[in-house]
C-alpha cells in the first residue's frame, strides 16, 4: 500500500481540524503537517516533498496561488483547494489543481476529491517507477534491449531482434520481426548509443543489422542497395559503401 504524505494548509483551525479528522480515518494516508501561513508551508514542501496537499485560497501573506506559483510545476503536489468562495474556480484549474472543494462540503464530497487524489498520487508512483527502470536499462553504453513506449505501456525490445532502423522526422522506426516500433528519440542518437560492431549506418536515414544482411546488390549505374535476409532492399549511399563493406567482413569473419 503506497503512503500518501499529505499536507494540510489553511489559515482557520476548524477547517484545518475537520480535513485531518476525514484524513485520519483513512489508513494510506500520513498526515506530514498541516500550517496556518503559506510561508511556513512552502519551506516544508520544498523539503519534505508532499505527495497531496489540501490548499486553502485566501490566506494573509501569501495565498494558496502564490503558494504553488513558487513551485515548479512537475514537483507540485497534488493540490485539491479548499475554499469558501468559487470564483477562483477557474484559475484553480489553470494551474491544474485536481478538485476544488467548497465550503462547507460533505463527507461524500471530501471522500470523491480524495479518491481522485489517490488515483493521480498512484499514476505518478507508477510513471516515477517506470523511469526508474527505464534509466536502468537506458544508462548501459550499448544497451542490450531498447525501449518502447506506448499509450499505457512501456515493451523492451532484444537488440539481437532488431533487423533495421529509419529515420521518422524527430523519431525513428525500429524494424523487427515484421513489426514497427516508433520510438522517440532521433536516428542520430540511436546510433551513438548502439553497439558498432552490430549495427551500421548505411544512408543517412537508415541503420542496419550486420548479421541481418544477405548481400550487396549494384546495379547498372552503380548505385547500391542492401538485401537483408528477409527480402528488404534498403538504399546504400556511397558515403557509407566502403564502410559497410569493411564491416561486413569483419562481421564474418
Amino acid at each position: 500500500m503506497i503512503r500518501i504524505r499529505t499536507f494540510v494548509v489553511d489559515d482557520e483551525p476548524p477547517a484545518r481540524r475537520r480535513i485531518v479528522e476525514l484524513l485520519e480515518t483513512e489508513a494510506d494516508i500520513e498526515i506530514a503537517g498541516t500550517f496556518e501561513k503559506g510561508e511556513e508551508a512552502i519551506e516544508a514542501i520544498l523539503q519534505k516533498t508532499p505527495d497531496l496537499l489540501f490548499l486553502d485560497v485566501q490566506m494573509p501573506g501569501l495565498d494558496g496561488f502564490g503558494l504553488l506559483e513558487r513551485i515548479v510545476p512537475e514537483r507540485r503536489p497534488t493540490t485539491i483547494f479548499v475554499t469558501a468562495y468559487d470564483a477562483y474556480a477557474l484559475r484553480a484549474f489553470e494551474v491544474r489543481a485536481l478538485d476544488y472543494l467548497l465550503k462547507p462540503f460533505s463527507d461524500e464530497r471530501f471522500q470523491a476529491a480524495l479518491a481522485g487524489a489517490r488515483e493521480r498520487v498512484h499514476a505518478r508512483a507508477r510513471a516515477a517507477l517506470g523511469e526508474k527502470v527505464l534509466s536502468l536499462v537506458e544508462d548501459k553504453r550499448h544497451p542490450s534491449r531498447l525501449v518502447v513506449r506506448n499509450a499505457g505501456s512501456i515493451r523492451f525490445l532484444d537488440v539481437r531482434d532488431v533487423e533495421w532502423i529509419e529515420a521518422a522526422g524527430v523519431y525513428a522506426v525500429i524494424h523487427e520481426g515484421g513489426r514497427e516500433h516508433l520510438v522517440r528519440e532521433s536516428l542520430q542518437s540511436l546510433e551513438a548509443r548502439l553497439d558498432p560492431s552490430r549495427f551500421s549506418r548505411i544512408h543517412r536515414s537508415k541503420i542496419v543489422a550486420l548479421d541481418r544482411v544477405s548481400e550487396l546488390r549494384i546495379d547498372d549505374r552503380g548505385g547500391c542497395r542492401v538485401v537483408l535476409r528477409d527480402g528488404t532492399t534498403l538504399p546504400l549511399s556511397r558515403r557509407h559503401r566502403d564502410g559497410l563493406e569493411v564491416r561486413l567482413r569483419e562481421e564474418r569473419r
